[in-house]
């Protein structure tokens, strides 16, 4: 049962207020309880959570607990009700020996948020121990000649109490020979008897007499010893210190056999009874070893070490004995003080350790509580703390005497740092100054911060058509620098702007992408997705990449020529010259680049007088003609060839026929008939052929002015679907600038329109560049058509407007560059027999995205014979 404070007596007020005293001292806790010592298991202490503030129902979800450096189990918590019971026996003179002042520090900690409360327990005396003296029987040898008012002195009993119930009373039993004589002083207590009466040896040798000590506490316990007294004859002269106490100060650091004291004693009888010896009769506290005594110089000497933190004084009695026959002793006290010196190294704890800890952690996280302590004391035991390295995100803040805790200073982030090593560092302010060191290492836990990234925002892949399914196109790769299921990526692909789940699939672990389908460069040129990656963490967080897939083209279409059917053509022959051109060949393809780049051929079986534009296709003669050599039908063979690898191929059949000319017919008219009369047939034929060249002229008219008035219109191209938006191309200048307008990059499929019409963006002619889109030819250049120049060429040069560089080489194939996969186009630069066609330059990779353009014209291939070399003219074209 707790014995209330207030119920003490009024000795136990003062040692109250010598408590409180003490306890300012040395820094109030937050509660402070008091219970007495030997308390049985589950005695009330106090309610420790309603002191605290904190509620009952919180103690378990917020992990209540408590710690104790040095007393682990005499105290526990009923998490249940708060209160704090006692939980073993506690002996008082066990735990703090003499201390006046006896308490358990307990260190309560809560999490969520986490808070640290001190609280100190004082465990107050009772009463548990009786007065003892050194020995339950005294012996004494007093000369019969003492006289009355001799004082004799005694050694006191010791009680292992504190306070009140450690001070003692003393009480001799009635003799008319003897009286106690006891006197209490701040410095020291004096025991002896006084001889009241002359002693009488013959009357009585031997006196025996009880002398009992008794505490001051309630219920009083006391302790007794008999004192033997033999009454002597003759030596009436004891030896008498010159001191009766002497007061010493040593350091605790002395070395074993150094001087303490010498005592010195006088006797003033003569002979032997004046010769005296030394000898200690007890130290306290008990303790026989630590001393030696010369018995005969009465040097004290150190026998043992000193340790001030076991003991910081002694007090040792000292006995100075003559060597009559009847012995008579003199007595004197020797107070020795111990004095401390640095010799203890502070002590550094971690009683608590918050590991790890998330790197998402508050500012102000307790995340370790520490304690220090120096068993010395004064200067000597002041501790200070400190934490190395200088810079961490943490720092030391005192939350009471010798108590640290580490709390986060700075924001935390593990990607950063994954894990820090702390060495908190306890030095005292000793001379020399002692330190210890402690090393902590505190763990970053990890949290979803971190979203999954891709190396670039965008990837530009070619995949050639005609690919097999399944096959493997690229392979997205997210890093993620968190752990564990936080950086655990999954790839899926994003569908919110188009559906592609037909053309493109992801594997969500590997970040394979595959086309499901073969692809068409003639249907889709232009792929472009996004793939998203997300964590497992929670809540997952998630990054997207774009990637565009470009169509390859390939050779797989062979060149179609817009009319297949034989086309005869009448030609008057008055006569032909070289040059003329009769007829033209037009034909497409629906592939790109150089695999929609045609040439004509004749074949060899019907080249004869006729050649063909190398890339115009227009035929024309190529010497004068009569009309002997025209006066039948010829059949021309013309082979259309594209520039792919292997080459497809198709043939053009033209039927050249020739009509006798109105000159011959005339004369023949007019020619005298056989018989005398004219033949009124020819007539009729010249006004015949007159009609029809009248005809034939006026259509071929009205076609130029039809043919140039669309050429200037510039019309904009069918619509091709693009993604969201349209491509438009531009015609912009006489010089046959245009643009292209890419409002979005992804082709699903091209406009509907006359069948094996040209979804490129590009065909030229040698004579007019121009394009061919949707089965319709328009020029480039939007002034009036200038006839073919011998000196005419060109160049054009692709830029891809996408990631990385773009170049193309004569195989077609694929590289992986810095940038992102590069297509290796190629660089075309042929010279040609054929004057009209002077050095050109393909208008490579056309439709692939080109952006850049650029024309020269000017003196033609110097290889070539021609006029007069002309002024060179580039013109540029821009792709938008």
């Amino acid at each position: 049962m707790v014995v209330p404070w207030r119920d003490y007596s009024v000795r136990k007020q003062l040692l109250q207020l010598v408590l409180l005293h003490t306890a300012w001292e040395m820094g109030s806790g937050q509660l402070h309880y008091s219970v007495p010592e030997e308390s049985q298991h589950g005695t009330f202490v106090g309610r420790i959570a309603q002191d605290l503030g904190l509620e009952v129902s919180e103690l378990v979800p917020r992990m209540f607990r408590i710690a104790s450096k040095e007393h682990k189990d005499y105290l526990e918590v009923n998490v249940q009700n708060g209160i704090l019971f006692v939980n073993s026996r506690m002996d008082r003179e066990e735990l703090c020996s003499k201390n006046p002042v006896c308490a358990i520090h307990l260190e309560v900690i809560v999490d969520n948020p986490m808070r640290i409360f001190h609280v100190d327990v004082e465990i107050a005396d009772i009463n548990d121990n009786a007065p003892v003296f050194s020995a339950s029987e005294e012996n004494l040898s007093i000369l019969e000649s003492r006289l009355a008012g001799s004082v004799f002195p005694l050694e006191g009993a010791l009680d292992a109490d504190v306070g009140t119930n450690a001070q003692l009373t003393y009480h001799l039993s009635p003799s008319e020979h003897f009286m106690l004589d006891f006197r209490r002083s701040s410095e020291d207590n004096s025991l002896g008897f006084v001889i009241t009466k002359p002693l009488d040896r013959e009357d009585i040798s031997v006196h025996r007499l009880l002398l009992t000590a008794t505490d001051g506490g309630q219920p009083a316990l006391t302790g007794t010893v008999q004192l033997v007294i033999t009454v002597l004859d003759v030596n009436d002269n004891p030896p008498v210190f010159n001191q009766s106490v002497y007061k010493v100060q040593m350091l605790e650091n002395a070395s074993i056999g150094s001087s303490v004291v010498k005592l010195n004693a006088t006797d003033l009888d003569d002979g032997i009874n004046r010769d005296i010896t030394y000898s200690i009769r007890s130290v306290i506290p008990p303790k026989s070893t630590m001393f030696r005594i010369d018995p005969n110089t009465g040097q004290i000497i150190l026998n043992n070490e000193l340790d001030y933190e076991d003991t910081n004084s002694y007090e040792i009695r000292a006995e100075a004995t003559d060597k009559g026959a009847y012995p008579l002793s003199g007595h004197c006290k020797v107070l020795i003080e111990i004095l401390d010196v640095n010799d203890n190294i502070p002590g550094v704890s971690v009683t608590f350790l918050l590991v790890p800890v998330p790197e998402d952690s508050s500012l102000g996280t307790v995340v370790a509580s520490i304690s220090v302590s120096d068993r010395d004391s004064g200067v000597n035991g002041q501790v200070t703390c400190s934490l190395w390295p200088h810079g961490l995100p943490f720092r030391l803040i005192s939350t009471f005497k010798n108590y640290y805790s580490l709390v986060l200073a700075e924001s935390l982030d593990r990607e950063e740092v994954a894990e820090y090593r702390l060495v908190v560092t306890a030095q005292d302010q000793g001379t020399p100054s002692l330190s210890a060191s402690s090393s902590l290492v505190v763990p970053i836990g990890d949290v979803n911060d971190n979203a999954p990234t891709f190396p670039q925002p965008s990837y530009t892949v070619f995949v050639k058509e005609n690919n097999p399914p399944g096959a493997h196109v690229f392979t997205v790769s997210a890093l993620d620098p968190d752990l564990g299921e936080n950086a655990l990526v999954s790839y899926w692909l994003d569908e919110k702007l188009w559906s592609l789940s037909s053309y493109i699939s992801v594997h969500s672990e590997s970040g394979k992408v595959y086309a499901l389908q073969p692809l068409d460069y003639e249907e889709v040129k232009l792929l472009e997705f996004q793939v998203r990656a997300k964590d497992a963490g929670f809540p997952p967080l998630c990054g997207n990449v774009t990637i565009q897939v470009f169509v390859v083209d390939e050779n797989d279409n062979v060149p179609a020529v817009s009319r297949p059917e034989e086309v005869s053509l009448a030609l008057l022959v008055a006569p032909v010259l070289a040059g003329h051109v009769v007829g033209k060949v037009h034909a497409l393809d629906a592939d790109s680049g150089y695999n929609a780049w045609l040439r004509y051929e004749l074949h060899e079986a019907t080249r004869g007088p006729w050649r063909v534009g190398l890339y115009s296709g227009e035929i024309s003669t190529t010497r004068a003609l009569d009309e002997m050599e025209g006066s039948s039908s010829q059949r021309l063979l013309v082979l259309v060839k594209d520039h792919g690898k292997p080459a497809l191929s198709t043939t053009a059949t033209l039927s050249v026929s020739f009509v006798a000319s109105t000159q011959v017919i005339h004369r023949d008219a007019h020619l005298p008939r056989t018989g005398g009369s004219p033949k009124p047939l020819v007539d009729n034929v010249n006004v015949y052929l007159i009609v029809a060249i009248c005809s034939v002229s006026s259509l071929f008219l009205l076609a130029i002015i039809v043919y140039m008035a669309l050429r200037c219109q510039c019309q904009p191209k069918e619509p091709v679907m693009y993604g969201p938006g349209t491509a438009t191309l531009v015609c912009a200048s006489e010089v046959g600038s245009w643009s292209y307008s890419n409002r979005h990059s992804h082709i699903l499929a091209a406009a509907s329109g006359e069948p094996g019409a040209k979804n490129d963006l590009m065909v030229f002619s040698p004579g007019i560049p121009s394009i061919v889109e949707n089965g319709k030819q328009q020029d480039l250049l939007c002034a009036t058509p200038k006839p073919p120049n011998p000196d005419w060429r060109y160049s054009a040069s692709l830029r891809a407007g996408m990631q990385g560089a773009v170049h193309m080489e004569e195989a077609g194939g694929l590289r992986v560059g810095p940038g992102g996969p590069e297509q290796q186009w190629p660089t075309v630069s042929s010279a040609t027999t054929e004057p009209e066609a002077g050095e050109v330059s393909p208008p490579v990779g056309a439709g692939v995205n080109s952006n850049s353009w650029t024309f020269k014209y000017g003196p033609g291939n110097s290889k070539q014979p021609g006029p007069e070399s002309k002024k060179q003219t580039q013109v540029s074209f821009l792709l938008r």
